[in-house]
């Protein structure tokens, strides 16, 4: 059975086409700059090299149309009918408190999603078209949509809830969701493989570090509690993301400079994070090699996200009581050993010791490894994510 699965931005469609049978990726790609001037598809098939062609995709629509065409062209396609697509995956960033699992697509489903657009507003609307696009492209087939907040409906109430007046959450649906659940999903049933347990004994910590981060406290196999809220704002120092700060600096800033809401919320979410503190770089390999060459702002950067990330460890060990592995995940996590070693170093006297050899090593996005020592009582992981 062959699948197709769309991840719909407000700009790009990113798409996979998998054989399930022999469990493998056919080919994959992206169309880039939908909606805008310069839109073109980048398309890898298997064992053949990547295919690009410019075409103005004005909407969703169009850009799936773009991916149908490739996928059946004669030299870079890799299926000769569209037929043989049996199934659509689409991610869906935020279902709110209505999924706990992914779920087929039918009009009340898709009326769900347009209800919660105001709790992702820069994500939904963009899911929702690639959602319809591709329903009206293959009318035929069964639509699944798959929620990066599913996998922390299991959190109990007083992790997801906030000390704010209750009715917020009662009217305004104002708690923690938190993301990357498709993520966490995967690694933690990699990590109970890896640690010959069955997933429902089994307790983590994984961090999934990348341009967005977040952490999560698994226990018994499910996510008790997670470090991003309501939005994906909140939690680990990130990319160009502030994480968790006193969220009266708003309304200081605010009143200081005359700033709007939109202004601040935008600060926040695209000029904060290691690219707010070093001013210029939101890259860690750029920033680590900065801090070599003596650049204190860079320097400084390493040192706080590893720092947020070692206190989020430590609590969640305290929340878990025992911890079977540390697991890091993502293009940061999967590829960056100062950023490891920041949260990890100094917590020896909990159980937790990594090899430096190891992890050095450890720079691949295609391997799981093990990085931590062989003395060491609680396992730490590198495990490549397949969200």
């Amino acid at each position: 059975m062959v699948i197709l699965t769309l991840n719909c931005g407000s700009s790009s469609v990113k798409y996979q086409l998998y054989d399930w049978d022999r469990k493998e990726v056919m080919a994959a790609g992206i169309v880039e700059r939908v909606t805008q001037e310069g839109s073109q598809i980048k398309h890898k098939a298997q064992g053949k090299d990547e295919y690009v062609k410019i075409r103005h995709c004005p909407d969703h629509t169009t850009a799936i149309a773009l991916i149908e065409e490739t996928i059946l062209d004669s030299e870079a396609g890799v299926i000769k009918n569209i037929d043989e697509i049996k199934a659509v995956g689409h991610r869906a960033v935020h279902g709110g408190d209505k999924f706990a699992q992914s779920v087929i697509v039918d009009d009340g489903v898709l009326n769900t999603l347009k209800d919660l657009q105001d709790l992702a507003p820069l994500h939904n609307p963009a899911n929702i078209m690639g959602i319809v696009a591709a329903q009206t492209l293959l009318p035929d087939v069964p639509h699944c949509a798959v929620m990066d907040t599913a996998w922390h409906q299991t959190m109990p109430n007083k992790a997801f809830l906030y000390a704010l007046p209750y009715e917020w959450y009662e009217k305004y649906g104002v708690r923690r969701y938190g993301f990357h659940g498709t993520s966490f999903l995967y690694t933690a049933k990699r990590a109970a493989v890896l640690l010959g347990k069955d997933p429902f004994e089994t307790n983590l910590i994984i961090a999934h570090i990348g341009n967005g981060s977040s952490i999560n406290a698994v226990k018994n196999g499910i996510s008790v509690d997670t470090s991003m809220g309501l939005t994906p704002l909140e939690g680990l120092i990130m990319g160009t993301r502030s994480g968790d700060h006193d969220p009266a600096i708003a309304y200081y800033i605010m009143r200081q400079t005359g700033s709007s809401a939109w202004d601040v919320e935008t600060a926040l979410n695209k000029k904060s994070g290691v690219l707010g503190i070093t001013g210029k770089w939101v890259d860690r390999r750029d920033i680590e090699i900065a801090a070599e060459g003596g650049n204190e702002r860079a320097r400084l950067a390493i040192e706080m996200e590893g720092y947020r990330l070692k206190k989020y460890i430590g609590s969640y060990m305290a929340v878990l009581g025992r911890v079977d592995a540390i697991v890091f995940t993502a293009g940061v996590g999967e590829r960056g050993p100062v950023t490891r070693e920041e949260a990890t170093s100094g917590l020896e006297g909990y159980g937790i010791v990594v090899d430096k050899e190891r992890n050095w090593a450890s720079m691949t996005k295609n391997a799981e490894t093990e990085i931590s020592a062989a003395d060491s009582p609680t396992k730490v992981f590198v495990i490549p994510t397949y969200e």
